[in-house]
């Protein structure tokens, strides 16, 4: 049977829309871009005439009212997430939500909620846990060829300057919902989580070093996981030398990535301890030069759409991360440990990500 041909639209035309265009155009046996939102119609315009023409829409509602579609890009300021997605979920239309998805965990269970009620899906994008060298590491790991995970550092020390934080939503807790814990470390640490499994508690602190924001402009965590493993997870948004840096420290090997925005197999580093020389070899059996991006999200998006299965990342699986941001938070801002499971729905640090308090 051929496989279906997904009508797709895209809401909101900033700067990450391009790389949502860009990944469906590479599925354009699978997927099609029917239609493009965007409050600035111009702007809608300008972006549908560069990516074959899609028609325009000044919103969501007159979108879903007069065409059919089966997946919705959501690319609009993080503040607006929640109420897109909810609107897609009650028109029966699938939904996949930039970073931050949310503003809060009690955003993302609403989702959760509603998604259950009728049928269609919230996917976020997290699309590092889909490169081809994250994959190879979590087959290796959960073979048992690199030994018990012992260590893991993690580390997203990026720079934006004043000029960046000029753009009205950003810095702000309830339009952004934090700083480069929320909406720049996330990609990272969530492929940290993604590897490793579950986190059991957080210690942190974050601060306003630099920047003249609301939120925090660094942050820095202490981690456990439910094998034993412990990790360091650093954000930031006041490094002029950028990285974005993740290493696992096996019993038989260490597994490093180096890179900024989106990675190749040529970003990793395997060293094997004595003894277990097989573990690089394993490794370099098959590499790829495929960079991680929205374009191989997409493919498994797309797989389990055929499937009729919940596309990743679930919600579920997202709720994992985003309870993360919420305990780093609770931590940093109570001077506390935190617990996984211990942010319930009434607890502050799960209707908003500063608990409603100031740095």
């Amino acid at each position: 049977m051929p496989q279906p041909r997904y009508r797709t639209a895209i809401v909101g035309t900033g700067a990450i829309a391009t790389a949502h265009a860009q990944a469906v155009r590479v599925h354009d046996d699978r997927a099609e871009l029917t239609a493009v939102v965007d409050v600035d119609r111009d702007r809608a315009a300008a972006f549908a005439a560069t990516w074959d023409g899609p028609q325009v829409y000044a919103n969501l509602t007159d979108l879903l009212s007069d065409q059919a579609v089966d997946l919705v890009h959501v690319c609009t300021p993080p503040a607006s997430h929640a109420a897109l997605a909810q609107e897609c979920l009650k028109a029966g239309v699938t939904v996949l939500l930039e970073k931050p998805p949310t503003l809060s965990l009690a955003e993302l269970d609403a989702l959760a909620t509603a998604s259950e009620a009728s049928g269609a899906h919230v996917a976020t994008v997290f699309q590092h846990r889909f490169g081809a060298g994250a994959a190879r590491l979590r087959q290796l790991a959960g073979a048992g060829e690199l030994g018990r995970s012992l260590l893991a550092t993690c580390e997203t020390q990026w720079y934006r300057d004043a000029a960046y934080f000029e753009v009205p939503w950003r810095g702000r807790w309830e339009t952004e919902g934090g700083g480069p814990t929320m909406g720049h470390g996330i990609h990272q640490f969530d492929l940290l989580l993604s590897i490793l499994g579950p986190w059991e508690t957080v210690t942190a602190v974050a601060a306003r070093r630099a920047r003249q924001v609301d939120t925090e402009d660094v942050s820095m965590a202490l981690v456990t996981f439910a094998d034993g493993t412990v990790a360091s997870v650093v954000n930031s948004v006041v490094s002029p030398r950028q990285t974005s840096r993740l290493r696992f420290d096996y019993e038989y090997a260490t597994v490093e990535l180096d890179h900024l925005y989106g990675y190749s197999d040529a970003d990793w580093t395997v060293t094997a301890a004595p003894g277990h020389a097989a573990v690089e070899q394993q490794w370099s059996a098959a590499l790829s030069d495929e960079t991680s991006g929205h374009t191989g999200q997409l493919t498994v998006v797309y797989d389990a759409l055929d499937a009729g299965v919940a596309p990743p990342v679930t919600l579920a699986d997202t709720r994992r991360t985003m309870e993360f941001v919420a305990a780093l938070y609770a931590s940093a801002f109570t001077g506390q440990r935190v617990h996984a499971g211990q942010i319930g729905p009434d607890h502050p640090f799960a209707q908003q990500m500063n608990g409603n308090r100031t740095l």
